[in-house]
């Protein structure tokens, strides 16, 4: 009996060998938390606007890297090179995401029929993932792209980017579709790489986190809204007192 020939595609590795592969395992998981870490961070930074305006304003100010200059205002300058920094980051982690997203149709026949077949949670996770990973390029890219050509930030500037820009249509998309991609990403790097075994447990605090970060992100969401329908147009920086 002849031994089956593997051929490589893009989704068991390509055609690169094994030590690509595991190199690139390696720094699509290190990415990957990378993006996690921030999106924490960023969601906690954003939600401070449930703290008042004056709360999120110095926040902004601190992050602009305002300690350092002498009037004590931050530099957009700062937003949009971390934004850059952000965007290349996504940008190289997508790249090694698509080593096994299925390119052909026959791909896609093979991985629903085996759905079908068989209910394996860790396989609808992984379809999930990359469902919501090739969502996310597009929202993610168009977010910041808006950060860097237009960086200014503020309890009245993001506010009226939010409402009087209509980016609220893109973050009520964006939010449960970053939580989702993100949260199961975390589940399964902490398998791949023996964090932890336990499965029961990594699924319920990732459903834990997922309530939280929901109702975190909807809150902050509301009030953004809400502070840009009383603004006036043309829309004055926040002063504190």
């Amino acid at each position: 009996m002849s031994e089956k020939t593997r051929v490589p595609t893009a989704i068991n590795g390509g055609p690169f060998g094994q030590a690509w592969s595991a190199r690139a395992d390696c720094l699509q998981s290190l990415t990957g938390v990378l993006l996690g870490a921030f999106l924490l961070v960023h969601m906690h930074f954003e939600a401070s606007i449930l703290l008042g305006k004056e709360t999120f304003y110095r926040f902004v100010q601190v992050l602009e890297g305002g300690m350092f200059s002498a009037t004590g205002h931050g530099w957009p300058l700062v937003t949009q090179i971390f934004s850059v920094f952000i965007l290349v980051i996504v940008v190289v982690h997508a790249a090694l995401a698509l080593r096994r997203f299925p390119v052909q149709l026959g791909q896609w026949r093979a991985l629903r029929g085996f759905m079908s077949n068989i209910k394996h949670k860790d396989t609808r996770a992984w379809y999930w993932q990359m469902i919501t990973g090739f969502i996310l390029f597009f929202l993610v890219s168009a977010h910041l792209a808006t950060m860097i050509l237009d960086p200014e930030i503020g309890p009245h500037l993001s506010a009226d980017r939010v409402y009087n820009g209509h980016a609220w249509l893109l973050y009520v998309v964006f939010l449960p579709v970053v939580l989702v991609h993100g949260l199961i990403g975390l589940y399964r790097v902490i398998l791949k790489w023996g964090v932890s075994n336990n499965r029961s447990l990594i699924r319920t605090i990732a459903q834990v986190l997922m309530i939280y970060l929901l109702c975190l992100g909807s809150l902050s969401l509301i009030t953004y809204i809400s502070i840009g329908s009383e603004l006036t147009v043309p829309v004055q920086p926040f002063i504190p007192k």
